[in-house]
């Protein structure tokens, strides 16, 4: 790699030809992954990529002017000192904060070549274009902004919105409660038979443990096969797996941690505290984000998980 200093007038240009093309082809994919779902932000990227490409024609122009047909293949990669950004099939479902924010990086990045450009050339024609599109890219950091004033109206943001919710709840909200509620739920029958049969504390802990563990690791399988997301917008199969997988051990390994405590009465009276707390926790999650009832939707869990509980007693004490 090559650090900016070491370049030449001509691959200055050259350089510039290419990040003018990369980020035009950026915003393009960005259109593309946001066209279905937020149409309003995807015109926001459509007209930033016809900038980037109106100044990529300006530069090529220029480069022709002074050096000839050939343009040396320089890339942002080459040059010491750039961003690494993302892949875009790397960052795919989009969202769009996510890529207004990497644009203005991107935007802001490449107004600081312009400016550290124009310190190192001195043809009167080369600095007056580079001059100008550091200014285009000085407006550019802001741009999505003032696209979006334009092209986002009220309903568009209310709707987008909507869609983020949507997605959140199918990709993150929905597996991670599924988890919770299994691991919370089904570790208890397990976990307190093994109390009650043993009165050990550490045998106990190592059955919850194996358990949590256990679940989470079926549960994890079980969400990533279910299906890939492409019909029901579910997102991407392994990632669920994961939330749901990690959620699952988590609600088993929440009640099962007391049972490190050596006082067998200590231990499961923090115990049976902390099943309390992640049954009304669930509870709530479900009010929250399921549009279910709070009410109803203790009733539905705490009865069941009270009944899973009272399982594991009778079974550890017959």
């Amino acid at each position: 790699m090559k650090s900016f200093s070491e370049l030449s007038q001509k691959e200055i240009l050259a350089l510039a030809i290419a990040l003018e093309e990369e980020d035009g082809r950026i915003y393009m994919e960005y259109v593309e992954g946001l066209r279905e779902s937020y149409p309003a932000s995807a015109k926001v990227f459509e007209e930033m990529a016809a900038e980037e490409n109106e100044h990529r024609r300006w530069l090529i122009d220029l480069f022709r002017q002074k050096y000839g047909e050939h343009i040396p293949l320089i890339r942002r990669g080459d040059v010491r000192g750039f961003i690494k950004h993302e892949p875009i099939w790397m960052v795919r479902p989009l969202g769009v904060d996510k890529v207004r924010k990497q644009a203005e990086a991107i935007e802001f990045e490449t107004r600081r070549f312009y400016e550290r450009a124009l310190e190192r050339t001195s043809d009167v024609e080369v600095r007056k274009l580079l001059g100008d599109l550091a200014a285009a890219e000085r407006e550019h950091v802001s741009l999505a902004q003032r696209l979006g004033a334009a092209h986002l109206t009220a309903d568009a943001r209310a709707e987008e919105a909507e869609v983020e919710r949507r997605a959140f709840l199918l990709q993150v909200v929905q597996p991670g409660l599924a988890g919770l509620m299994d691991g919370s739920v089904s570790t208890l029958a397990p976990l307190f038979a093994a109390a009650f049969a043993t009165h050990n504390t550490w045998e106990t802990f190592l059955v919850g443990m194996a358990a949590s563990i256990g679940a989470g690791i079926s549960m994890g399988f079980a969400e990533a096969l279910s299906d890939d997301g492409a019909l029901t917008g579910r997102g991407r199969p392994w990632v669920r797996g994961v939330i749901t997988g990690l959620m699952t051990t988590l609600g088993g390994v929440g009640h099962t941690l007391p049972y490190l405590i050596s006082d067998f009465r200590t231990a499961t009276t923090l115990a049976v505290a902390i099943v309390m707390v992640e049954l009304w926790a669930i509870a709530w999650i479900r009010a929250r984000y399921m549009d279910t009832k709070f009410l109803r939707a203790a009733f539905q869990i705490v009865v069941g998980g009270l009944i899973v509980f009272a399982a594991g007693i009778l079974i550890g004490n017959a």
